[in-house]
This record gives structure tokens, C-alpha cells and sequence, in this order.
């Protein structure tokens, strides 16, 4: 795969550009990484991410895994706004941890012209054993 088409300053530059609601200035998610390969997202621990029984809920972490595949594809795209997401799957795993943010690890297994398809690993705090295993697709439009 090519190398990275945006920085991380572009993608958090556009992001709160184009879509101020979901990636505000010093908002909950924060970009650590990305290459136009792979990408680490952290969202900082908040109660409104738990569900009864005090684990972080199922749309907390699918929005974030989401997320991740978006920064990816547009580290590895460039500024294309309308790449949307055709498929997301989500295994949930363990339970996550309360009070520790969640990191998401996405990596592209395949760029192509108009699809691309990646995978996002979610922790809870340090614990290693993943919480949650996303695989996505994501429609890429002509441009």
C-alpha cells in the first residue's frame, strides 16, 4: 500500500472541519496514529460510554471502531469526505474495563479504487487481550 495521503494534523484539521458534531476540538476521541496503513485511536473513559452493568456498551464501541476505519482510509485516501461504510462487523469479546479509555487499532488489509477493507483490534486500558475484533468495508467514490 502507498504511504499516508493526510497527517495526522490534516485528518484532525478536516475531521473538525466536516464533521465538528462527532470530532470536536478536544473532544472525546483523539487520533495517536495513522500511516495510510494502520491507525490508533484513543476515546477518553466517560460514564456516558456504560451500559447497565457498568461495561462500556456495544454503540461506544462500534462508533469508535468506525471511526478508525474512516482515519484510516482517509490517512491512506486523502480528503474524501463521502467514503462511507458499507459493512461493519463486531465481535464482542470480554468486557471492558470501567474508568479506562478504550484504544482502537486498525490496520488496511486491502486498498483498492473503490473499496477498502481493514480490521480494528478495541483494548481497555493496558489490558492486551482485545475487548472487542471489528472487520469493515468501506466504499471509496470516484473522485
Amino acid at each position: 500500500m502507498a504511504s499516508a495521503k493526510m497527517s495526522v494534523p490534516e485528518l484532525e484539521r478536516f475531521l473538525h472541519e466536516e464533521f465538528p458534531q462527532a470530532f470536536r476540538t478536544g473532544g472525546d476521541i483523539t487520533i495517536e496514529h495513522a500511516d495510510g496503513e494502520t491507525c490508533r485511536l484513543r476515546q477518553r473513559y466517560s460514564e456516558k460510554m456504560l451500559r447497565p452493568g457498568g461495561t462500556i456498551s456495544g454503540p461506544t464501541l462500534m462508533a469508535l471502531a468506525d471511526c478508525a476505519m474512516y482515519v484510516m482510509v482517509l490517512s491512506a485516501v486523502g480528503p474524501v469526505g463521502l467514503a462511507v461504510t458499507t459493512n461493519l462487523n463486531i465481535n464482542f469479546l470480554r468486557k471492558g474495563v470501567q474508568g479506562e479509555d478504550v484504544l482502537a487499532a486498525g490496520r488496511l488489509l486491502k486498498l483498492g479504487k473503490r473499496l477498502a477493507v481493514g480490521e480494528v483490534s478495541l483494548t481497555s486500558g493496558a489490558a492486551p487481550d482485545p475487548i472487542a475484533h471489528v472487520t469493515a468495508t468501506y466504499s471509496i467514490p470516484n473522485t
